[in-house]
């Protein structure tokens, strides 16, 4: 009998708690009860099925693939967001405008942003972006950001932009993110403009990266920062199935080096996966093996992407 006594006063306590909205200290005045033993009840209550807690989720929303993701990749954050369609605009426009609302609402104050280049996932996270409650640091680039002058703007518009509204200072990497050969990125890594901004890569505390697919974007192409063909087939004998910032990694994320390594300046791989938040921002059915390959090398800790693409994720 002592048993059902307990279950009565378990069953009472969350009703209070869950049903009437009392906080834990009042119901602990009510009861006679001390806090402590509240808290355990309650837990008690939802182990032994006293009390069934369900979410319905609101149209749009997938808390069941973000929870698959969380779960199958270690990831401290999914976002998955509703795509209308599996266009690659439809896709852009939703992870783009969910990325912003992740920078805003969880930004800290004095953060070092860490910003890619030649992304069009993070030109659009910028393009619906509003300043946050509180204020970054620095805004830094992690690729070199000049090229084609005819998309040029896009790359340095990313920093710039990003800097103004959190309120930061840009710090621009004034070289390309592909040299021409070793010899020139060893010229150019002796300027100090350039040795000042890679030098800041360890402060980065938030990192925001686009994940590509081992054929590169349109924006990327257009650079003047893509591989050559014989590097890319190169990179693909070896393995590799995408992307982060042109340094690549093969399907079970693991780094994949090659001759472009020698004519890239920007962040490393193990550089990106020491920054305590790393938020890989990508989505579209070409570049799944990528995602899942960054997430299994541990290179991100949260990821943005459309649901069309996390269920292809999920269901591998």
């Amino acid at each position: 009998m002592a048993r059902i006594h307990d279950m009565r006063l378990m069953g009472r306590v969350a009703q209070l708690y869950f049903l009437e909205k009392q906080t834990q200290s009042q119901i602990s005045r009510r009861l006679n009860i001390s806090q402590a033993t509240i808290s355990r009840l309650l837990k008690r209550a939802q182990e032994e099925d006293v009390v069934r807690i369900t979410i319905n989720a609101p149209r749009g929303t997938f808390f069941d693939l973000e929870s698959a993701l969380r779960e199958r990749f270690g990831l401290s954050e999914a976002i998955v967001v509703e795509a209308s369609e599996p266009t690659e605009d439809s896709i852009l426009s939703a992870i783009g405008a969910a990325t912003a609302h992740f920078i805003e609402t969880t930004l800290r104050e004095g953060e070092v942003v860490g910003l890619s280049s030649w992304s069009a996932s993070l030109l659009r996270t910028v393009e619906n972006m509003h300043p946050p409650r509180v204020s970054a640091s620095r805004v830094i680039q992690l690729l070199g950001g000049t090229g084609n002058p005819a998309v040029e703007k896009h790359a340095t518009h990313l920093t710039l932009r990003m800097a103004q509204i959190t309120g930061a200072k840009p710090q621009l990497l004034a070289a390309p993110g592909l040299t021409k050969s070793p010899e020139s990125r060893a010229i150019l890594l002796e300027d100090p403009f350039v040795q000042e901004t890679m030098a800041q890569f360890a402060d980065v505390t938030l990192a925001l990266v686009g994940i590509g697919a081992l054929e590169p974007s349109q924006m990327l192409a257009d650079s003047g920062n893509r591989l050559l063909p014989g590097e890319l087939h190169e990179l693909g004998e070896a393995g590799a199935v995408g992307d982060m910032g042109l340094r690549f990694f093969d399907c079970a994320g693991v780094q994949v080096r090659s001759s472009c390594d020698e004519r890239i300046i920007g962040i490393d791989l193990p550089q990106i996966a020491a920054i305590p938040r790393v938020v890989g921002v990508a989505g579209g059915l070409r570049k799944v093996a990528a995602i899942r390959a960054a997430m299994l090398g541990g290179f991100i800790s949260v990821l943005v992407t459309d649901n069309h693409t996390a269920a292809a994720l999920a269901a591998d």
